[in-house]
């Protein structure tokens, strides 16, 4: 049976609005699912290095379709160009470029100030209370590539109106990689407006056929 491991965004989690919508249509489809924490209840010390343990334990070696959004994509997208056995992945406004972009947001000042105090707060989704960060975030994610170079197939939907992490970062991806093929709709970044949309593009691909235009 093939196995779908969906992966959560930045200070979201498991019972996030796309991670139950995707995981019960999956489920319906007849695919396992596994969901996990990405954080394992530990989001003041989050790192990629530690999401990506996470993700291989959770695969135990297996052949899992990834379907990430937004850290969640681009942990997928890592994690793809690291592991060959993944068959495919689908990728939901993947937030490639993760630790560089944070200076366009908080500027200089504000990148400084978390470095100094070695922590910040962010909302956190799940829990829909202020939550701490750690510098560390930055640091050992600044380890990786903006833009892994994997493989599998893949699809990407993203946002036209994004204004987290712009399409353009997607669009610069997909061009040239003939396998990859991008969706891009008429939303912002959460795409919970879409999800119908999404589900109805990505079922095909997700369940083994190819799903390209």
């Amino acid at each position: 049976m093939t196995r779908v491991v969906y992966l959560h965004g930045f200070a979201s989690g498991p019972t996030s609005r796309k991670a139950r919508f995707f995981g019960e249509r999956l489920r319906a489809a007849g695919l396992a699912v596994d969901v996990p924490d990405l954080s394992e209840g530990g989001f003041a010390g989050l790192t990629i290095s530690g999401q990506l343990a996470v993700i291989e334990r959770v695969a135990a070696g297996d052949p899992v379709v990834l379907m990430g959004s937004s850290m969640g994509g681009y942990l997928a997208a890592l994690y793809a160009a690291r592991h060959p056995e993944v068959p495919r992945v689908v990728l939901l406004a993947p937030a490639f470029g993760f630790a560089r972009r944070w200076p366009e947001s908080l500027g200089e000042d504000g990148m400084r100030q978390w470095k100094e105090q070695g922590w910040r707060e962010v909302f956190h989704y799940a829990t829909g209370q202020p939550a701490r960060i750690g510098y560390q975030l930055i640091e050992d994610g600044l380890r990786y590539e903006d833009f892994p170079e994997f493989r599998q197939p893949a699809l990407i939907f993203h946002g036209l109106q994004d204004d987290v992490v712009p399409a353009a970062f997607s669009e610069e991806f997909a061009a040239g990689r003939t396998n990859v093929t991008l969706h891009l709709l008429e939303s912002g970044h959460e795409l919970t407006d879409v999800m119908e949309q999404v589900w109805t593009a990505a079922e095909p691909f997700l369940m083994g056929s190819p799903g390209r235009d």
